[in-house]
C-alpha cells in the first residue's frame, strides 16, 4: 500500500501539473480495478478543486482475457459505440482525462492467441487518441504500482520497491515537487531548442543490430512533452517525462531497429524485437516472443505500420540510471530513446492540428488510430543528426548528450 500522504502528493502533482483542473471541469479517470487507491485520491483532489463531475472507469483485464478467447474474431476489433461516445462528449467540454497505467498482471494473457490478442484494442481506444493528439482535452499518463507488476520486474511482489522508484522519478522526494518539474521541462525545452537550431534533415540510430536512417520533416520541431490544449491550458501528458521528441517523415524511414527493452503490448510480452523499414514501412518483423501480436498491431490501419515519432533521452533520466526495466511503456520510454509506429504528433508541427488527414499525410506527418512506442536507445546506440548537405553532428553516444545545453 502506498501511504495516504503520499497518494495525496501524488494527486497534488497530477493536478497541479500534468493537468492542471479547473472550477466545473469534467474529468474522465481510466484505470484498472487495482488502480483504485490512486483514482480514489486523484477524485478527492479534482473535486476539492472544485471540479463538476469525475468518472472513473475500470477497465478488467480478465474480461479481456476471456473476449480474446472466446470471441468471434471478426468482432475482436470492434469498440461499443457508448464508449466512443463518452470521449466525444468530454471533447466538447474539454474535459480532463488521467490514464493510470501499471499492469497489475503483466503476463496474464501470454496463453492466448497473441494474433486474436492484436486484434483487441481494448482499452486504447481511437476516439481517445483523437482527443488525445490533438489537444482537444488535457490528457496525461500516470503510473500506480501493484505486487502483480512488481512480481514482473523484481521476481517478487515488492510494491514498496516499486513505489519508491516511481516517487524518485516522479520527484516526490523533492522540497517543492511542482517547482522541480518547471524547472526539468525548461531544461529539456533548451536541449529542444538547441537541435531546432541544427535543422537536421534527418537522424541516424547505430548499434547492435541496429542502422536506421529516419528522415524528419523540415517543418516539424523538437519539443518536450509539453502541450497546450484546445482551451489554451498548459498540461503535461506522460508524468514521468524525460523526452524530448519529433514527428518524423513517414515516408523517409529505412533500415532495421533493434528494441533494447522489452515492450508491453496488448497484455503480451515483446521481446527482441527487430523492425525492418523500406521506404518508411514496415516490411519485417522479428522477436523472440510476441511478433504476432506486433503484426496484428500493425495490421490495424494504412498508418500503423509506419513511424510517427522519435524521441530522445540520455543517460541523466533517472529511471535509465535505476538499472531496472520495467515492463510499462510510461517508464521504459523515458529511460532511454524510443520510436514510435502509428499516429504522428501534431504538436510537432504548428498547424497541424486544422490539417485534414489526407493534408497531413502529404505533408510526412503520419495517419494512424494507434501510436505505440518502442525503446531503441542505449548505451550502445550512437544517434547522429544528419544536415541536407550529408555532414553529421553526433547528438548522443554511450548514452552522454553532446550538443550541449
Amino acid at each position: 500500500m502506498i501511504p495516504t500522504d503520499d497518494l495525496t502528493a501524488y494527486a497534488d502533482l497530477v493536478l497541479e501539473v500534468g493537468v492542471p483542473v479547473r472550477t466545473d471541469d469534467l474529468v474522465v479517470i481510466n484505470a484498472e480495478i487495482e488502480h483504485a487507491p490512486l483514482a480514489r485520491a486523484l477524485a478527492e483532489g479534482a473535486y476539492a478543486r472544485g471540479v463538476r463531475y469525475v468518472d472513473i472507469w475500470y477497465f478488467d483485464v480478465h474480461a479481456k482475457r476471456s473476449r480474446i478467447r472466446h470471441a468471434d474474431a471478426a468482432t475482436l476489433p470492434e469498440v461499443p459505440s457508448w464508449l466512443d461516445h463518452r470521449n466525444h462528449e468530454l471533447g466538447e467540454r474539454q474535459g480532463v482525462i488521467i490514464n493510470i497505467c501499471g499492469d497489475a498482471d503483466p503476463d496474464l494473457l501470454s496463453d492466448v492467441d497473441p494474433a486474436r490478442a492484436g486484434l483487441d484494442r481494448m482499452p486504447g481506444l481511437a476516439s481517445r487518441y483523437h482527443l488525445q493528439t490533438n489537444d482537444l482535452v488535457c490528457w496525461t499518463f500516470v503510473a500506480y504500482p501493484g505486487p502483480g507488476w512488481a512480481r514482473a520486474v523484481f521476481g517478487e511482489p515488492d510494491t514498496a520497491r516499486l513505489w519508491g522508484h516511481l516517487k524518485h522519478f516522479l520527484r516526490l522526494d523533492e522540497p517543492d515537487p511542482v517547482r522541480a518539474w518547471r524547472t526539468h521541462l525548461a531544461r529539456l525545452g533548451d536541449r529542444a531548442a538547441v537541435l531546432n537550431d541544427h535543422a537536421f534533415d534527418a537522424v541516424h540510430f547505430e548499434g547492435p543490430g541496429t542502422d536506421l536512417t529516419i528522415g524528419l520533416i523540415p517543418s516539424a520541431t523538437w519539443d518536450v512533452v509539453g502541450f497546450h490544449a484546445a482551451d489554451g491550458r498548459f498540461y503535461v501528458p506522460c508524468l514521468p517525462s524525460e523526452e524530448i521528441f519529433t514527428a518524423p517523415d513517414h515516408r523517409r524511414v529505412d533500415g532495421t531497429v533493434r528494441s533494447t527493452r522489452p515492450l508491453a503490448l496488448a497484455g503480451s510480452l515483446v521481446r527482441d524485437l527487430e523492425l525492418t523499414f523500406s521506404g518508411g514501412l514496415v516490411t519485417d518483423v522479428r522477436a523472440s516472443s510476441g511478433a504476432d501480436v506486433v503484426r496484428g498491431h500493425q495490421a490495424s490501419d494504412l498508418g500503423a505500420a509506419r513511424l510517427g515519432e522519435v524521441a530522445l533521452v540520455d543517460g541523466t533520466s533517472p529511471i535509465g540510471r535505476s538499472g531496472e526495466t520495467f515492463l510499462e511503456t510510461l517508464l521504459d520510454e523515458n529511460a532511454t530513446c524510443h520510436l514510435a509506429w502509428g499516429a504522428g504528433l501534431p504538436q510537432a508541427i504548428s498547424g497541424a492540428d486544422k490539417m485534414t488527414h489526407e493534408e497531413r499525410d502529404a505533408l510526412g506527418l503520419n495517419v494512424s488510430k494507434v501510436h505505440t512506442d518502442f525503446m531503441v536507445g542505449g548505451p550502445d546506440v550512437t544517434v547522429t543528426g544528419v544536415h541536407t548537405d550529408g555532414s553529421r553532428r553526433t547528438i548522443l553516444e554511450a548514452d552522454v548528450w553532446l550538443l550541449g545545453d
